[in-house]
């Protein structure tokens, strides 16, 4: 049997989801971007007009990944700001 337990331990971090945001707080920004707009889909979903509704969800399946690669291209731009300019300037 394996030794790793699957129920939380009193030391450990809360949750896995907990533990991921403090490696990658873009992450979380992205995951919020993605279910924002997914919900601001469904509310503009009654108001498409003569789209189709395979128009729509492409649509809105580009403006949720967009949005999630964006937050993660901007999370390793800073990440390598931070490791590359920013340390060298302090080790002078």
């Amino acid at each position: 049997m394996s030794s790793k337990s699957y129920f939380e331990e009193p030391g450990e971090d809360s949750s896995k989801l907990a533990k991921k945001a403090k490696d990658s707080p873009f992450m979380i920004v992205g995951i919020a971007g993605f279910v924002a707009a997914g919900l601001i889909g469904a509310y503009k979903y009654r108001h498409r007009g003569t789209m189709s509704t395979s128009v729509f969800l492409m649509q809105l399946r580009v403006a949720a990944q967009g949005t999630v690669v964006g937050c993660l291209t901007i999370g390793l731009a800073y990440a390598m700001i931070n490791e590359h300019i920013l340390k060298k300037s302090d080790e002078k």
